[in-house]
């Protein structure tokens, strides 16, 4: 799966939210200030390409839709993150984030006991 940049990630987390929309529907979603319609529009046609998005004609125009799931693309970017940054250890990855988040006993057993609810 390719990566994507932080301007193509920003319209995947939109689509995923929204589901299937059409360039001024995502604009819309977006914090001011809105970035150019063709700026956007450009974005989406790089997504087909990568082909994360996939579109159907609606009148004049097109409605686009997520053909990648988000779970995929998040367990595929958390996995380069541990390979790349934590030697491809969990547990390396994990006690970073403890320790950068200041977390206490409490937190962890409360993220253990929910683990262990969704076994």
């Amino acid at each position: 799966m390719k990566q994507l940049t932080k301007a193509e990630e920003e319209v995947m987390q939109l689509l995923w939210q929204l589901q299937e929309a059409n360039v001024a529907s995502i604009i819309a979603e977006m914090p001011t200030p809105k970035p150019a319609y063709n700026t956007i529009s450009t974005i989406i046609r790089i997504l087909e390409n990568k082909e994360f998005v996939s579109h159907r004609k609606e009148g004049k125009g097109y409605i686009y839709f997520p053909i990648i799931q988000k779970e995929d693309y998040s367990s595929q970017s958390l996995n380069k993150l541990m390979n790349n940054y934590f030697n491809g250890s969990f547990r390396n990855m994990v006690s970073f984030f403890v320790k950068k988040n200041d977390m206490d006993i409490k937190d962890l057993e409360q993220i253990l006991k929910e683990l262990d609810k969704e076994k």
